[in-house]
């Protein structure tokens, strides 16, 4: 330590990297084939013959495990995770989810078709263009959303009324959810009374 206070030697820890460098080889060999575990290393090189200590071994491992994270910073996100990236999240990505994005599309050239599918489908709903409907199921019953068109196309008429009307079941919907969480929550209590006290207002 006094030779590294006076400037003479700028590597504190020299002496153990060179107890290493015989073992480098090895240590790089059993990382590659799947031991990423500091402690387990020690004990393989040991049984070789290592004489250095555990802490060695682990200090070398805690570099390897960051250098290999600074090689390799792109983890690709879960299904879901990308698929949000692709449409909702569009709009607001921050670089690294910007890679992400041109990433996937790139190695995968089916999902952009997706989201353009997706997408179109969006505008018939918000634009409320029953009349692009016919069109859209064309071109989507060959894209990737193939399944998602033919179940359109099935019921054809219901959406195109609920695209063009304004009418809504969305309240009825609504009531009929409320009704079965409570009945749940009453746990088989739930006879026409007690049921009348809990969904209607009270006079």
């Amino acid at each position: 330590m006094r030779d590294i206070a006076r400037g003479g030697r700028a590597e504190p820890f020299r002496p153990r990297a060179n107890s290493l460098e015989p073992w480098l080889d090895r240590l790089n060999a059993e990382w590659n084939g799947g031991c990423r575990n500091g402690a387990e290393l020690w004990r393989r090189l040991r049984g070789a013959g290592f004489a250095g200590s555990l802490r060695v071994v682990t200090e070398w491992a805690t570099r390897r495990r960051r250098d290999d994270a600074a090689a390799h910073p792109i983890r690709c996100p879960g299904p879901r995770a990308l698929a949000r990236l692709l449409t909702l999240a569009r709009d607001r990505l921050t670089r690294a989810e910007a890679v992400i994005v041109a990433t996937a599309e790139r190695a995968v050239p089916q999902l952009a078709a997706a989201r353009d599918a997706v997408d179109a489908f969006h505008r018939l709903i918000r634009g409320r263009d029953a009349s692009g409907l016919e069109t859209w199921l064309q071109t989507a019953l060959s894209s990737p959303v193939g399944a998602f068109a033919r179940g359109i196309a099935a019921d054809r008429d219901a959406v195109s009324a609920a695209i063009a009307l304004p009418w809504s079941n969305g309240q009825t919907e609504g009531q009929i959810c409320r009704f079965k969480t409570l009945k749940r929550q009453m746990g088989g209590r739930a006879n026409a009374d007690l049921l009348r006290v809990r969904l209607l207002p009270m006079p």
